[in-house]
């Protein structure tokens, strides 16, 4: 049974010119224990479906429609008080950019026991600091660190802190944001292999938001590709990579680099289509190198690759619905 299952995730931002569809009909589900990746072009709606998983829309968006079942409770119909406490809890974020998101005034400790206190977890000022020692040490930083300010600590330093916070009180699914966003490649590197190791020590799922290919390839077990706020792809790392099925997604393979030889990078023709006038039947065909008179009229199903692998395109049905 799936621990997180979302269901037609719809999620607008009010405009002047009409709603802007910044997620549109996103499905997916989460096993236990499983690391999703959640890939696509800066602007396809990643970052957005995963604050309407929290719950964390503000005007002028809102959630128009779907579901999000964890654990069998549908987080959009809990009420503020019970989403509260489901939220580092059960479910916690990783947000994008460690940078803002700890308190500039506040020690680091002062911090991870902010969001303990404030789900009723009571203790002496011995036990909290033996579990404050113990939550820095998995995540690879020293007692010290808890009595520092955030200006104290590197970029490396503060995205483990963020990362600390959101295992505090075990929760069975981690949403991590880019979190290595603005790192080099070095620290990008310590910061995954605290993640993975985390997560493995406290047995949660994770979904992984971001748009580094090589990132994900190291360490999702499955991907799910979006663009403009629609998921057109989704399957096993492995075959993802291997066998792409969409021509989004062909086209996202081919621009890495390999070490086998030298090749000319290949990128997608165009641009994302504006969110607030999407084109009718498939939302690539405008960039699509393969695209069919079909493309333009239909939205394309979701057609089966192979296990748990599918991808939403007309190339991969048969040859008499190409028309």
């Amino acid at each position: 049974m799936a621990l997180l299952e979302v269901s037609d995730l719809r999620v607008h931002y009010a405009t002047s010119r009409g709603p802007v569809r910044a997620v549109d009909g996103v499905s997916f589900a989460l096993d236990p224990g499983e690391r999703l990746g959640l890939m696509g072009e800066s602007g396809s709606g990643k970052s957005t479906a995963a604050l309407a998983l929290m719950r964390l829309i503000r005007p002028p968006g809102h959630i128009d429609s779907g579901r999000v079942y964890l654990d069998g409770e549908d987080l959009m119909t809990l009420s503020e008080q019970r989403l509260r406490e489901a939220r580092l809890a059960q479910i916690a974020l990783i947000s994008q950019g460690a940078m803002n998101s700890l308190h500039p005034v506040m020690r680091i400790g002062d911090q991870v026991h902010d969001g303990v206190r404030h789900h009723g977890v009571r203790m002496s000022r011995s036990e909290w600091q033996h579990r404050l020692n113990g939550l820095l040490a998995r995540v690879g930083l020293r007692p010290e660190v808890a009595s520092a300010y955030p200006h104290h600590l590197s970029g490396g330093m503060k995205q483990r802190v963020c990362i600390a916070i959101a295992i505090s009180l075990e929760p069975k699914v981690i949403i991590a944001d880019e979190p290595t966003s603005a790192l080099d490649v070095v620290v990008q590197r310590t910061v995954m292999e605290t993640l993975r190791r985390v997560q493995e020590d406290i047995d949660a799922a994770v979904i992984l938001i971001g748009h580094d290919m090589g990132l994900m390839a190291q360490f999702a077990d499955r991907v799910a590709v979006m663009y403009a706020g629609r998921l057109l792809e989704e399957g096993p790392v492995r075959d993802l990579f291997q066998r792409p099925g969409h021509p989004y997604t062909q086209l996202l393979v081919a621009s890495l680099p390999t070490l086998s030889g030298k090749a000319q990078f290949r990128g997608a023709p165009g641009f994302p289509p504006s969110l607030l006038d999407l084109p009718p039947g498939c939302v690539f065909h405008p960039r699509c190198p393969h695209v069919m008179d079909i493309c333009r009229r239909e939205l394309p199903p979701a057609v089966p690759i192979s296990e748990r692998h599918w991808a939403a395109c007309f190339l991969l049905r048969a040859p008499e619905v190409r028309q």
